[in-house]
């Protein structure tokens, strides 16, 4: 069709990863808000709940119950901050670091496969416009 809006290209084309990332982590039993979840997470230090949610840009319902997943399947376990008692702070167990690993191939393998099909120049062009329109959003200059 020549008439795709960027905006088209753009979402029809999240929406095709997104659910290329959903196959493969329905493989194990996980979606791909998990899989962004465990690579979004400290491995070794933990993190604040209430920094997570800005960090994946989440909404918190949406961050409650994908942490609630992830703990009943015990990939995290949370603890309360010790420097705020209001607080809640998430540690990956070992079994979230392990698949906090096969998270971060995944997203490898997905990043080398593009490299290997388009050039560098192409990439880097992709980058310089995906980094224009979030300025143009961000700075308010489209609406």
């Amino acid at each position: 069709m020549k008439d795709k809006t960027i905006d088209y290209l753009l979402r029809a084309t999240w929406q095709a990863v997104a659910r290329m990332y959903n196959e493969e982590a329905a493989k194990y039993g996980a979606t791909m808000a998990t899989g962004f979840a465990l690579l979004s997470m400290d491995k070794d230090s933990g993190n604040p709940s209430t920094a997570l949610g800005p960090k994946m840009g989440m909404e918190a319902t949406s961050l409650t119950r994908t942490l609630k997943s992830m703990e009943e399947k015990g990939l995290i376990i949370k603890e309360k901050n010790p420097f705020d008692g209001r607080g809640v702070f998430i540690y990956l167990t070992e079994f979230g670091k392990e698949k906090r690993e096969l998270s971060k191939n995944t997203v490898l393998k997905f990043n080398e496969a593009v490299k290997q099909n388009i050039s560098e120049e192409q990439l880097q062009n992709f980058i310089e416009v995906s980094e224009i329109i979030n300025e143009l959003i961000q700075e308010k200059k489209i609406f």
